[in-house]
C-alpha cells in the first residue's frame, strides 16, 4: 500500500482526490479507482516490476484538464449548431405547410408532387436540421463519432459546392438554356401553381421585365394565348405593367389584358417589352462581386467549422480516461 501512494502524484497523495476530467461522465468513484489502480500495482508486483516507479500505471488513468480553449470550442459549436438547427426547422416547417395548404398530399396531386416548388424548402430543412443536429449534440455530449460524421458530411458539401461552381463557371450556356426552359415552364403553369405564380409576379416586378425573352412568350399559356376564349386572351399579367396601380392606389389586375396585340411602339407605353432572361444577366454582373463575397464567407465559415470540429475530437480523444 506504500508503494502505491509512492507512485500517486503528489496532488493525489495531500488531497486522496480523484482528479479526473470535469466534462467527462464519473463512472467511478475515488475509492474504486483507488482499488482498481491498487489491484494494477499488485499484478506489477506479480510480473516483477518496477511498481514504485512514477511512471508506472499512468497509461491506466492520465490525470489532466480540458483547456479553456476546448470549452469554448465546444459551446461555441452546440450554439451555433442549434441556431442553424432551428433555422432548419423553420425552413422545413415551411415547406410542409406550403404542401399541406394546397393539398399536394391529395391522391390526385400526389403524381405532380415532385415538380412543386415547397419540396426544395422541405428538402433543404431537412438536410440542415439533421446536419446541424448531430453537430450540436455530438458536441454536448462529447460523441467523437457524431462529431466525425458532422466533420464528414460538411467535407462532402464543400466539395460539392465546389464542383458545382466549376461546372457551372465551365457551362455558362448550357445554365442558360436551363433557366430560360426553366421560366418558360413557371410561366406555362402560371394560372395552376400559386408558389409559380408568386416567384414570377417577383421576378418580373423587381427585374422589371416581362416573359422569358419578350413580352410575346406569354403565349405560351393556355389562359393568355390570343387564341384562348375569355378576357385573358392575348394578354399579359399586370405584373408585366409599367404602372399596375390604377390613379396610384388600386391595383389594376386587367392592365396587361390585349397586351400582346398590341405593337412594339405601343405597347411599350403599358407594358415592359424585354423579358426577365436578360434582366436576369444583368442583375447577375451587377452583383457578381456580392454574390462571390457571400460565397467565399460561407464556404470559409464550413471549412472554419471543419477545422473547430476536428480540434475539438482531439481534445475530446485526449483526455478520455481509459481503465
Amino acid at each position: 500500500m506504500r508503494r502505491y501512494l509512492i507512485s500517486l502524484p503528489w496532488w493525489r497523495r495531500v488531497s486522496g482526490q480523484d482528479e479526473s476530467s470535469p466534462l467527462l461522465p464519473k463512472t467511478d468513484s475515488a475509492k474504486e479507482s483507488a482499488d482498481k489502480l491498487h489491484q494494477v500495482h499488485e499484478a506489477g508486483q506479480n510480473s516483477g516490476q518496477d511498481t514504485s516507479s512514477p511512471a508506472f500505471g499512468r497509461h491506466v488513468q492520465p490525470f489532466c484538464r480540458y483547456s479553456l480553449m476546448d470549452y469554448f470550442l465546444k459551446y461555441f459549436l452546440s450554439l451555433c449548431n442549434l441556431m442553424f438547427t432551428v433555422l432548419g426547422l423553420v425552413v422545413l416547417g415551411l415547406g410542409m405547410w406550403g404542401l399541406v395548404s394546397k393539398e399536394s398530399f391529395a391522391q390526385e396531386k400526389i403524381s405532380s408532387i415532385g415538380t412543386d416548388p415547397m419540396l426544395i424548402l422541405v428538402t433543404l430543412g431537412l438536410a440542415l436540421t439533421m446536419l446541424c443536429l448531430s453537430g450540436c449534440v455530438g458536441a454536448l455530449r462529447e460523441n467523437c463519432f457524431l462529431l466525425k460524421t458532422f466533420s464528414a458530411m460538411l467535407l462532402l458539401l464543400i466539395t460539392a459546392q465546389v464542383l458545382v461552381v466549376i461546372v457551372a463557371y465551365g457551362a455558362q450556356g448550357q445554365i442558360g438554356d436551363y433557366v430560360r426552359s426553366g421560366v418558360l415552364a413557371a410561366m406555362a403553369r402560371y394560372q395552376d401553381d400559386l408558389d409559380l405564380r408568386f416567384l414570377v409576379d417577383e421576378m418580373q416586378s423587381n427585374l422589371q421585365c416581362c416573359g422569358a425573352e419578350n413580352y410575346r412568350d406569354w403565349e405560351i399559356n393556355i389562359y393568355y394565348n390570343c387564341s384562348a376564349p375569355g378576357v385573358l386572351a392575348c394578354g399579359v399579367p399586370a405584373t408585366c405593367c409599367v404602372d399596375p396601380l390604377e390613379n396610384g392606389t388600386v391595383w389594376n389586375s386587367q392592365c396587361g389584358v390585349g397586351a400582346q396585340a398590341l405593337d412594339e411602339f405601343t405597347a411599350q407605353s403599358v407594358i415592359f417589352l424585354g423579358g426577365c432572361l436578360g434582366g436576369i444577366s444583368r442583375w447577375v454582373e451587377q452583383h457578381e462581386g456580392l454574390l462571390g463575397t457571400i460565397g467565399i464567407v460561407v464556404i470559409g465559415l464550413q471549412i472554419l467549422s471543419v477545422v473547430v470540429t476536428t480540434r475539438l475530437v482531439g481534445g475530446i480523444q485526449r483526455h478520455q480516461i481509459v481503465i
